[in-house]
């Protein structure tokens, strides 16, 4: 039984079954019309099946020789080919319709990433306009394939989930290409880093805005990006079309996580290069454990100098009142001093949890 798009493609009728229905009532031959025409008879042959569009030279020699007016002819070739067209492209479409199974199409429909759409052509069609790809080969090529890109300079094959993942990453670029940014200043942005140290101490409800403006009047577009199934990723760092980007997303829910991210992914901007991508907490990427040791070294110090640090070891053990204090004399969120704490095994990790601010980055 015929498709629905077979039957569609057997419908289209090209120009030229107008032409033979004009030279018909006429009782003109093809080889007649050729002959009017001055041209080959195979020729005209080909231009009535369809196989030769109608140029602008033969739709004057129709006018001519039919009395039709050329515009009449390129308009009917130009609707012809675009409906062909917009038929051959959904044949294309619906070849592709296996490679939705790969992506969380449901969490992307819910988030308005996707139109929510049940027609799989549509939904292949969307998703390779949301990558900016012609096809999905396109797309393998930029993501997995393990090739220095000119559009991802990482590659993601031997991730859990390239295809959720490459995602997520695409979601922030679309999301940077909306804000205002300035030309980038190095400087700029890495004093613009102790500002939002004092804002992580504050913490205002909305502080995320302020941040984004900051990070904006630097040149660096910072976004968060709801997580995906199957894409276990808690930030990156990258350019993008000679752009700075830091992405974060709500995947730890408490300040030091937070903010050691955020200033871990603002390091790779300052102190490492263009061509470099960094995507945090996702195995099966390749890892430049040096440049990662730079980064996290600067967080480390940016959110408690070293003096500071060293008060606050040398004052051991800590109670939860003495720990509010250091916070109140370096202007540091109590929940980064337990966090550290914890990480480098001066306090259980059962103790002082209550000292952490939640943090909820979507509803």
């Amino acid at each position: 039984m015929a498709t629905a798009l077979e039957i569609a493609k057997s419908l289209l009728s090209p120009p030229g079954d107008t032409i033979q229905e004009h030279i018909e009532l006429m009782g003109m031959s093809q080889a007649e019309l050729a002959e009017r025409m001055g041209r080959p008879k195979e020729k005209i042959n080909d231009v009535i099946k369809g196989r030769e569009p109608i140029s602008t030279a033969t739709a004057f020699q129709l006018e001519k020789v039919l009395g039709i007016p050329a515009s009449f002819w390129l308009n009917r070739e130009k609707t012809y080919r675009q409906e062909l067209y917009e038929l051959q492209q959904r044949e294309k479409l619906e070849k592709e319709i296996g490679w939705l199974d790969a992506f969380p199409i449901h969490e992307m429909r819910k988030l308005g990433w996707l139109p929510n759409t049940k027609e799989k052509h549509l939904l292949v069609d969307k998703l390779l306009k949301f990558f900016s790809v012609a096809s999905a080969d396109e797309w393998k090529r930029i993501y997995v394939d393990e090739q220095v890109s000119v559009a991802f300079k990482i590659s993601l094959a031997h991730t859990q989930s390239p295809h959720a993942i490459s995602a997520w990453l695409r979601q922030g670029e679309l999301q940077a290409k909306e804000i205002k940014i300035a030309e980038f200043d190095k400087k700029k942005f890495k004093d613009a880093l102790t500002k939002m140290k004092e804002l992580a101490f504050l913490m205002p409800e909305n502080f995320t805005h302020p941040m984004q403006n900051m990070c904006a009047s630097c040149g660096v577009a910072l976004v968060f990006t709801q997580n995906l199934p199957k894409a276990p990723i808690s930030g990156a760092a990258r350019w993008f079309h000679n752009l700075p980007i830091i992405q974060m997303v709500g995947r730890f829910k408490t300040d030091d996580h937070f903010w050691f991210t955020f200033f871990h992914e603002a390091a790779h901007i300052i102190l490492h290069g263009k061509k470099d991508v960094f995507l945090e907490n996702v195995a099966g990427t390749e890892i430049d454990q040096e440049k990662e040791q730079e980064a996290n070294t600067f967080a480390a110090k940016l959110l408690l100098p070293e003096n500071a640090w060293q008060q606050i070891k040398d004052a051991a053990p800590l109670s939860e009142e003495m720990i509010h204090a250091f916070a109140n004399k370096f202007r540091t969120p109590a929940g980064v001093i337990i966090g550290r704490l914890q990480h480098e095994g001066l306090v259980s990790f059962h103790v002082g949890n209550g000292l952490r601010q939640k943090i909820v980055l979507f509803n």
